[in-house]
């Protein structure tokens, strides 16, 4: 039986085909969200992006949809032998995640580590090397204001874009323009850049926003923000310098990815 696969906690799991469409929870201990547990197929490691996702929906393209649902806080930022643990204060938001479940702080995709019940109301994420090294978390600050939206549920809708959560690198806010509207630009590498499309979307921070203008040789986008993103987000604290999370858009990202290895004659 042919069958494709879901990338889920860095972990990689076969579904039918006659499955695809579901939303599939993998962790141990059940289903406790009803999302139609799945457990045929082998494991098997795939480390290849930061952020660490507990549920998709089948084909790994969407999780997130880059609408912000609440600005925390961060309490804490300590180091492990492991990477960092951040404690977010969420500031009253609705959604109470179980250990193991997903929340996207400033665009990254982590898990719940300790049960919100034992932190006092707070969530607790633990970060890796490979998450530290491709976003802007170990910079964090306590009281830093951060991004938070929960993963999409099947029947939610799209209203900003496709976002994994994996966030692909750091981009430097190199202009802000509060004159004539209000806009950032951002600086990129030339890695980040390939992947950026005029009028497409980026995700900034978790934000999923509309590219105003961008130049390629010099290596920037720009993107103009309406007061509701402002007044919803923490896009307004950042000053030139400041880093910024940057996820590219997927289905750009496959495109170019698979352009790029047919002309090298690897995709045949």
């Amino acid at each position: 039986m042919g069958c494709k696969r879901v990338c889920t906690s860095k972990r990689w799991i076969p579904v039918n085909q006659d499955r695809i469409g579901e939303v599939h929870d993998i962790r141990p201990g059940g289903d406790p969200h009803g999302l139609g547990g799945i457990s045929d197929g082998q494991l098997c490691r795939d480390d290849a992006s930061a952020g660490d996702c507990s549920y998709l929906i089948a084909y790994g393209s969407v999780m997130y949809t880059g609408i912000i649902q609440q600005v925390g806080a961060v309490k804490s930022v300590e180091p492990t032998d492991s990477g960092v643990r951040v404690v977010i204060d969420p500031l009253g938001w609705d959604y109470l995640p179980k250990p193991g479940d997903s929340v996207a702080n400033n665009g990254c995709c982590l898990t719940l580590a300790v049960s919100m019940d034992d932190a006092y109301g707070m969530m607790t994420f633990d970060a890796i090397p490979e998450t530290l090294s491709k976003t802007t978390l170990g910079a964090w600050q306590s009281g830093q204001r951060i991004n938070l939206e929960r993963p999409l549920r099947m029947g939610d809708g799209l209203d900003g874009h496709q976002v994994q959560g994996h966030v692909d690198g750091v981009g430097t806010v190199s202009l802000v323009d509060a004159r004539d509207g209000y806009r950032v630009r951002v600086s990129l590498d030339g890695e980040l850049m390939r992947f950026m499309v005029p009028k497409g979307s980026v995700c900034i921070d978790g934000i999923s926003l509309t590219i105003a203008d961008l130049d390629v040789d010099d290596r920037w986008v720009e993107v103009a923000l309406i007061p509701e993103t402002l007044e919803r987000t923490n896009l307004g604290d950042r000053a030139v310098g400041d880093g910024v999370n940057i996820e590219a858009d997927v289905l750009v990202k496959t495109i170019v990815h698979t352009m790029v290895h047919s002309q090298q004659g690897m995709v045949k």
